[in-house]
């Protein structure tokens, strides 16, 4: 998927690939604009999240999701959508609704409201036999702070209970959970999760180009990154190939760099 076969950019794994996925957050796209996300991004997009409740309210959704599903998409509902089923407690409607739209991969998350954690882990476990699951660790809520052993606690237990990959939450606004409210990364909360944790187990949510740029630069071009807009998602393979000065010299040998002027670099 390249036109033109440039030296020096980073291997990037293909498709289908357990790391250096994208998944991208679908907030009420319609079915044309949805085609048009699928005629760039196929082969760049392995998560298509209809972002918090749209599924709802979307039109034409049942369409869009097939479209999706055809392109070899694993599509999911956001995990609000889940909470709100289940602050209902109607999580067997939860699950009718999405079997009715081809759906076999879910979200499991408590940002919105609070799940004991043992009730979420066998919600996952029970899930987890029909579904592909995703599950989300930390809050929505901005001041809630979770400590890095229980971000571990958390991640580990839910990637036990039958997770195929944990969220790291960070909202769309990309300024809470593992992010600080001006929306720089908590970089020790970062290192110490990933002492305990796979880096290939995680999805960042980086919804903010400067954030994209500081975990590429920080874990490499394969790192897992999500809650990207649709019309970021070029934008952010070019960032991950070093085609885009933020992360223009990151990839380059050093004999390359070598030879750029001063002002260059």
């Amino acid at each position: 998927m390249m036109n033109f076969d440039l030296n020096h950019l980073p291997d990037r794994t293909e498709k289908p690939r357990s790391s250096g996925l994208t998944m991208v957050m679908d907030k009420g796209l319609s079915v044309r604009q949805a085609e048009d996300l699928l005629a760039i991004g196929t082969e760049r997009l392995d998560y298509l999240k209809l972002g918090f409740g749209t599924s709802v309210v979307t039109p034409g959704l049942k369409e869009k999701v097939a479209t999706y599903r055809k392109a070899g998409l694993d599509v999911y509902c956001g995990g609000t959508l889940f909470e709100a089923f289940l602050v209902r407690d109607r999580l067997d409607d939860y699950l009718r609704f999405i079997d009715d739209l081809g759906i076999d991969c879910l979200e499991v998350s408590d940002g919105s409201m609070v799940i004991d954690h043992g009730l979420k882990c066998d919600i996952i476990q029970r899930l987890s036999a029909n579904y592909k699951v995703l599950s989300e660790v930390g809050s929505k809520e901005a001041g809630i702070l979770i400590s890095p052993a229980k971000w571990v606690r958390m991640m580990r237990n839910e990637l036990d209970a039958g997770s195929v990959k944990v969220i790291a939450e960070a909202r769309e606004s990309g300024t809470v959970g593992i992010y600080r409210p001006n929306g720089t990364a908590h970089t020790a909360l970062i290192r110490k999760i990933l002492a305990k944790v796979a880096q290939a187990d995680i999805i960042w949510e980086t919804p903010k180009k400067e954030q994209q740029v500081w975990f590429i630069k920080q874990f490499g071009a394969n790192v897992n990154l999500g809650n990207i807009a649709p019309e970021g998602l070029i934008p952010l393979e070019c960032l991950r190939l070093g085609l885009r000065g933020d992360t223009f010299f990151h990839f380059l040998p050093e004999e390359v760099r070598a030879g750029a002027t001063p002002q260059e670099v």
